[in-house]
């Protein structure tokens, strides 16, 4: 297994860190910790000493023989970097090339995979110096373990709590293990619902759960792929080793999905996005009167239809869209797979109460050109693993053409 550079950084999150090392460990892996000044101030180096059997490097100036050096050692021998928890100041260093103690001049050595996992105030973690700068990580492949909603060390409720330490191993030990059957390749994957504000309290929605995408989002970052995945409104959690983009409505689903697709290899429309918009968004809140209300409904961009058009144009990702039919699903699968210019449609028949919307379950039907592959009830989990697989085989036999 691999050694594991853990940073970690001044924050309340600082002894979870403790709790990621041993799971870590429980994994197989060596864990080397390097600790700023200020995490010292919330956990000692004695407890990273004791779960480690490793020296706690603290000082990048430390003496002895080439200690001097130790980070550029550390950079050849880590199989990867991982910061937690990731502060705001850390994460702002990352970004701008800043090396003023151990950590940071690590992440400027190493050549390793680096993964991060935030935690600060909410404020903080919205802000727009903080928003840039881990775009801009991303933006070099550094990967991010999202933070949980709760109850923060500041006595606020919001987003911004380290990811539990499971959370953490997982996501460290799935970044390791990449390099599957979808390493080098580029999926973009869209889930949950879409919501079409009627005025500041209304919406038009559906009951989209987003599990069926998540799924494919997490299987598709197992099999070793970059994954982005455009989300819907949903209590879900963000799988790990994913990019994620939150959206609210179609129109920003569509502008999400269309900036990545020309760089994409594979893009599966999952998401439930409305067919229908209000024309107009009132301003506050319609108040109650006698008699009917009228929304005036316009049609929303149709994001796979507009993807196989651009794929005429010259683009060229893998395009797997879902139809959610009541009764017979397959006939009108099939329409859309020539209409819409795509490779698959998974067909799912949405009258059935043991599968599709809000379960765990789903039972689909992959309708390609050539073939009708019903696929049993089973765990979403499941049934992406399934989808991925006929995906891999569209992609070889198009790169057999």
């Amino acid at each position: 297994m691999a050694l594991i550079a853990l940073g970690v950084c001044g924050g309340i999150g600082a002894y979870k860190a403790v709790e990621v090392a041993r799971g870590l460990q429980k994994r197989g892996h060596e864990v080397a910790a390097m600790m700023t000044r200020s995490a010292q101030r919330f956990v000692g180096t004695v407890t990273f000493e004791a779960i480690t059997r490793r020296r706690v490097i603290t000082d990048q100036f430390a003496e002895g023989a080439n200690s001097d050096i130790e980070h550029i050692a550390l950079a050849g021998n880590a199989g990867l970097l991982l910061v937690v928890p990731a502060t705001a100041n850390v994460i702002g260093k990352f970004a701008n090339g800043i090396a003023d103690d151990f950590l940071t001049s690590l992440y400027l050595a190493t050549r390793a995979p680096v993964l991060m996992a935030p935690a600060m105030n909410t404020n903080m973690l919205e802000h727009d110096a903080v928003r840039a700068n881990m775009a801009t990580l991303r933006g070099r492949g550094v990967r991010f373990v999202e933070p949980g909603d709760g109850y923060l060390a500041c006595g606020w409720i919001g987003k911004g709590r380290l990811a539990e330490p499971e959370d953490v191993v997982e996501a460290a030990d799935t970044l390791l293990r990449r390099g599957g059957t979808l390493a080098g390749r580029f999926v973009v994957v869209t889930a949950g619902p879409t919501y079409e504000d009627i005025d500041d309290v209304r919406y038009i929605g559906n009951r989209s759960s987003g599990k069926m995408g998540y799924a494919l989002a997490t299987e598709a970052a197992r099999r070793g792929a970059r994954v982005l995945l455009v989300s819907g409104p949903t209590s879900l959690a963000s799988p790990a080793n994913v990019e994620l983009i939150r959206v609210r409505s179609a129109a920003q689903m569509h502008a999400a999905v269309m900036a990545q697709s020309s760089e994409a290899d594979i893009v599966i429309m999952a998401a439930a996005v409305a067919d229908y918009a209000p024309r107009h968004r009132a301003d506050g809140k319609i108040e109650k009167a006698d008699g009917p209300v009228a929304v005036d409904l316009v049609r929303t961009r149709d994001i796979l239809a507009d993807l196989g058009a651009a794929r005429m144009a010259g683009a060229n990702p893998l395009l797997i869209g879902f139809a959610a039919e009541s009764g017979d699903p397959v006939t009108r699968a099939r329409e859309k797979l020539a209409r819409k210019n795509v490779d698959m449609i998974v067909a799912n028949d949405i009258s059935r109460t043991d599968a599709g919307f809000e379960s765990d379950s789903n039972a689909v039907t992959l309708v390609t050109e050539t073939a009708n592959e019903a696929v049993p009830l089973a765990s979403k989990a499941q049934v992406a693993g399934i989808i991925l697989d006929r995906a891999e085989a569209l992609l070889s036999r198009s790169a057999a053409h």
